[in-house]
Parts: structure tokens; C-alpha cells; sequence
């Protein structure tokens, strides 16, 4: 692979192979950001401006090598042209520059990918375009994605940018799973149909959860349970996805901070008809103001815990019926899958929260799964199991990294010679 071509840089040094990787996750008013070095996989520094468009803007930008403190600055950034600019000039700072030679390629989070991106993409004129167009089904997050893309393209012109989709990994699962009981022309003409998400999460964790059992991907059935504000379930069969929790947008599935998860969609017609409520409150209803937060007014589950020890029977109620639903996708999901290897927690609850573990597997014994209370009760940021050694299903805390998984699959498709990269993109 040839050196980048770099503008102001004049040297007759030796070519650098390029070997860095910055991962961009733009919201609609957020960036985070991480660059990695790919040698060794190691974190060079990290970001997140935050309210972005707003007079209260905050950058807080951290070293992570040499021992250098985290720098903060607010005041305005006005979009996200400004905010990727200012992320720049961090990096810079650290000697981290974006026209630094060993930068390799930029890896976007983009949300929705549809049908038609199954593998981390290259972003052309045309690939934008196809994002663009998915937008009606992802209004909240491509429109987003695709701001921090073109930014990044007129920071670096020639340098590869390269599109992650939180849907790629879920383009496995056959028809009868993504599919919905619906009219199929109406369906197919407006894209309607199962496509999941935080599959990043999914893949890496799935994969992980293989390697912590000593096997190959091919030969583990897992059932992947990303427990954070947001959460989703999956049914990974021999490292392809067959199932999972989230449907033609983050909403269906299980009871999430904010989120309703699965409801009867005749809710919003009784919600029209007797409460007089449009399109857009329902739409924030079940979005923004239903799940932990709708049942208890928290969406912390620690605070929820807390609540819980001081006897607090709204907070109990929200703890049972997260819980519930849990155990019915992990029921459905070992039918799915016919044989399962491992249950794995993943994400800031999945990972940190130990009674949700405990209620999640209690009384699934008859399903092989069961925990044990004092290695559940370790707090660990390595994948380690908890299960006791008579369990049949392995129950396992696998740390998930989104970023680590965006930069590997981004660097396999620029660097398709680096042996050292465990990524398959046929994901």
C-alpha cells in the first residue's frame, strides 16, 4: 500500500506505511472520535464534542499515550464542519495531526446501511448517494452520519473514507426473520422490513465471546445481549447473525432507557383516536419518554437499584418488566438457535450492572444457563465468564469496543494485506 498523499509536506525521509485509523461517530449534535493505532491496536488519543449549534459547545479531548491530561474547551461550535476542525486541532496538539502521513483511513459509524451494505464500504459519490436515500428509514441518524462524512472528506480529499454499518451484520438473517407479516408490495416498495442494529456490537462481541471458549466463531451459537440505553438482542449461529431484538428501526425489542421496545402497533392508532395525539408524540412517546424512564422517571439503572434497596415499588415494577423481557428473548432465541454455547452481557449495563445478570438467567436452569454469584459479583473490564463449571451454556461479561471494531474492519479494507487484522468483511 502506497503513503497517502499529504499537502505542506515536503520530506525526502523514508515512506511511512500508514497505519492509523480515526473513528468518527457523528450525531446530530455530538462527534466522538478515537485514533488507533493498528500495529498494536492501541488507543492514541480520544474525543466527544457535545452540543453541537449551540453557546454551550463542549470539546473534551483526552491523551492516551504519555501520560497527558484531558483538555476541555467551551463556547459555540456552530456545526459540525467546526466541531471536526476543532477535534483536528487536538489532535494536532498531541502531534496527532489528520495530515499526519500515517493516517491511513477514516472509519464512519453510519447507522443504516439497508440491504444493499453487508461489509464495511469505501464511501464514493455513489455509496453517499445510497445512504442518502435510506435516510426516510434512519431520520435521526444518517442525516448525521452523512454530515460527518462529507466534513471528513473536505478535511482529507485523499484520503479513503471508509462506511461501518450498525445493520451489516445483520443482513444474514434469513427472510422469515427479517421479513414482517405485512402486504409484500407495500413492504418492499417503502423498505419496510427487520434490519437491526449496533451490529458492531454484535460482530465483536459475538467473535470474542468464541475466542473466551477457546473456539472458532463457526463452530459457537451465541446469544448476544446488548444491555445499554439503548439495547438489543441476537442469535449469532457459527458467527452469522440469524435473529435480532431491533426491527426496521431502534425501537422494537427490549425495554430500553427511553425506549418502549415491542408494543401492539394498534397503541398508536388508540393513542390518535382517544388521546387526540399526532404522529410526532407518539413518535416521542415511545422514543423518547417510554422504557426505564416512561415506567420509574429514571433511566439509570444504578439510581433504579438504589431505589429499588429503598423500597421503591415503581422503580421494583420497571426492574421486573426490563427483566421480563429479557428472559423472553433469551427463551426465543435458544429455540432460534436449537443449541446454544454462551450467553453474553455486553454494554454499560450488560457489563457493570450484576443483578440484571442474575434476574436475567435465574430460572433457566432447565436451559443449561445458570450464574455464579461471586464470579458475577467481579467487576473486570476483560471478557471472563460467570457461569459455575456444571453449566451447560457458558454465561459470560464480554466488554464490548464499537470503535476497535469500526477501525478493524475500516484498516482490513484499506490494508487488505495486513495479516494481523482478524476482521472478515463478508460481515
Amino acid at each position: 500500500m502506497t503513503t497517502s498523499p499529504v499537502s505542506d509536506h515536503e520530506s525526502t525521509a523514508a515512506p511511512v506505511e500508514p497505519h492509523r485509523v480515526l473513528v468518527l461517530n457523528s450525531g446530530s449534535s455530538s462527534v466522538k472520535y478515537q485514533l488507533l493505532d493498528m500495529r498494536d491496536r492501541s488507543r492514541l488519543a480520544s474525543g466527544l464534542v457535545e452540543r453541537i449549534g449551540e453557546e454551550t459547545s463542549r470539546l473534551v479531548h483526552t491523551p492516551l499515550t504519555g501520560g497527558a491530561e484531558p483538555r476541555e474547551r467551551t463556547g459555540p461550535i456552530a456545526d459540525h464542519d467546526e466541531a471536526l476542525k476543532a477535534a483536528a486541532e487536538e489532535l494536532a496538539a498531541d502531534g496527532l495531526g489528520l495530515d499526519s502521513p500515517e493516517l491511513a483511513a477514516i472509519g464512519h459509524r453510519v447507522v443504516h446501511g439497508g440491504l444493499r451494505f453487508s461489509a464495511p464500504t469505501v464511501i464514493t459519490d455513489e455509496v453517499l448517494t445510497e445512504i442518502e436515500r435510506l435516510v426516510p428509514v434512519a431520520p435521526l441518524h444518517n442525516p448525521a452520519n452523512i454530515t460527518g462524512i462529507r466534513t471528513a472528506q473536505a478535511l482529507r480529499p485523499d484520503l479513503p473514507q471508509v462506511a461501518v454499518f450498525d445493520t451489516a451484520f445483520h443482513t444474514t438473517m434469513p427472510e422469515a426473520a427479517a421479513r414482517y407479516a405485512i402486504d409484500v408490495e407495500t413492504a418492499d416498495a417503502h423498505r419496510i422490513r427487520r434490519y437491526g442494529f449496533h451490529g458492531t456490537s454484535h460482530a465483536y462481541v459475538s467473535r470474542k465471546t468464541a475466542e473466551l471458549l477457546g473456539k472458532a466463531p463457526e463452530e459457537v451459537n451465541v446469544i448476544v445481549l446488548h444491555l445499554g440505553n439503548g439495547a438489543s438482542a441476537s442469535a449469532v449461529a457459527g458467527g452469522r447473525c440469524v435473529e435480532t431484538s431491533m426491527g426496521l428501526t431502534p425501537l422494537e425489542g427490549l425495554v430500553m432507557g427511553t425506549r418502549s421496545g415491542d408494543i401492539d402497533p394498534a397503541v398508536t392508532f388508540h393513542l390518535k383516536r382517544v388521546a387526540g395525539m399526532s404522529a410526532d408524540e407518539i413518535d416521542v412517546l415511545l422514543n423518547k419518554k417510554s422504557g426505564l424512564v416512561g415506567l420509574c422517571g429514571d433511566n439509570d439503572m444504578r439510581v433504579i437499584r438504589r431505589r429499588i434497596d429503598e423500597g421503591d415499588e415503581r422503580a421494583a415494577l420497571a426492574f421486573d418488566i426490563y427483566i421480563h423481557r429479557l428472559k423472553k428473548y433469551i427463551g426465543a432465541y435458544t429455540a432460534v438457535l436449537g443449541r446454544v454455547d454462551a450467553v453474553a452481557f455486553t454494554a454499560g449495563v450488560g457489563e457493570n450492572a450484576a443483578p440484571v445478570r442474575e434476574a436475567a438467567i435465574a430460572g433457566l436452569e432447565e436451559l443449561g444457563m445458570a450464574v455464579d454469584a461471586s464470579l458475577n459479583s467481579v467487576r473486570s473490564p476483560q471478557p471472563r465468564l460467570i457461569s459455575p463449571e456444571y453449566a451447560r451454556v457458558a454465561v459470560a461479561v464480554v466488554p464490548t469496543d464499537e470503535e476497535l471494531e469500526i477501525a478493524e474492519q475500516t484498516f482490513a479494507l484499506v490494508s487488505p494485506g495486513d495479516a494481523d487484522s482478524p476482521v472478515h468483511s463478508d460481515n
